[in-house]
């Protein structure tokens, strides 16, 4: 008699524990609405920044026009580049023993593909598309 009592008891406790969690599962959340104003802002701003590097510039493409021993190749080829396109900027690096000449700035690739097409119309030298840190200012609200 005594053990169908303990397992009446023990089947009444989990019965009543059983109700007790269903009937505290609902949970009514008050927010304020300028939490989501907040979380907005957070997305852009992590859009701008996933763009950019650890020392603030940003990610991007440049066309490689040319690898060269030469420095003096590779500064005509720059000379020929922005006489041809004076709205793009062109850049040689030096990377021993390498001159790399490189032009433009593009956020997109696709934009760089673009381009690419259009250089090739002016140059013999066939052209690649490089990741590289590029000199950009995004315009308010670009990232968003």
């Amino acid at each position: 008699m005594k053990i169908a009592i303990k397992h009446f008891l023990v089947i009444l406790v989990a019965c009543f524990a059983f109700t007790a969690a269903k009937a505290g599962d609902t949970i009514i959340v008050h927010k304020d609405a300028r939490v989501d104003l907040l979380a907005e802002k957070q997305a852009a701003i992590n859009k701008v920044t996933s763009k950019m590097t650890a020392d603030g510039l940003f990610r991007g493409y440049r066309l490689q026009v040319l690898n060269t021993r030469s420095r003096d190749d590779a500064f005509k080829l720059k000379a020929t580049l922005l006489e041809n396109f004076p709205d793009q900027k062109a850049y040689v690096s030096y990377q021993s023993p390498y001159f790399k000449v490189r032009i433009g700035n593009f956020v997109q690739r696709a934009d760089a593909e673009n381009f690419k097409k259009q250089l090739s119309l002016y140059i013999s030298n066939p052209a690649y598309v490089v990741d590289d840190v590029i000199e950009y200012i995004p315009q308010a609200g670009q990232f968003q």
